[in-house]
């Protein structure tokens, strides 16, 4: 005797299946500052204009899309992201700072 269910197709096939292709680690903008160092901040706080402002590389840490929760310090900063949200992009830009896409 079989249990139910032991013939037949079960569930769905994916043929040449690509592990991770949609993974994409998030990063919020209230945590921006913490990924780049503390000391970073103090440089870019003591500078603040937005000519020397410094560039942050998300995917150079590992992520790759910013989303907006939280607040951003008024200091002026260029970040790079694969994906970034329109509320981060607002505050970013509130904040004097720019924001450019990456491939």
């Amino acid at each position: 005797m079989f249990h139910p269910g032991y013939f037949g197709k079960v569930g769905m096939r994916h043929y040449h299946q690509k592990r991770g292709s949609e993974l994409c680690p998030t990063l919020n903008v209230d945590k921006l500052w913490h990924v780049v160092g503390e000391k970073a901040f103090e440089e870019a706080k003591s500078k603040a204009t937005s000519s020397s402002a410094p560039v942050i590389d998300l995917a150079q840490y590992g992520y790759f899309k910013l989303l907006g929760k939280g607040d951003l310090p008024k200091v002026p900063v260029i970040v790079k992201a694969r994906y970034i949200s329109k509320g981060a992009e607002e505050k970013i830009v509130a904040a004097g700072g720019a924001v450019v896409l990456t491939a």
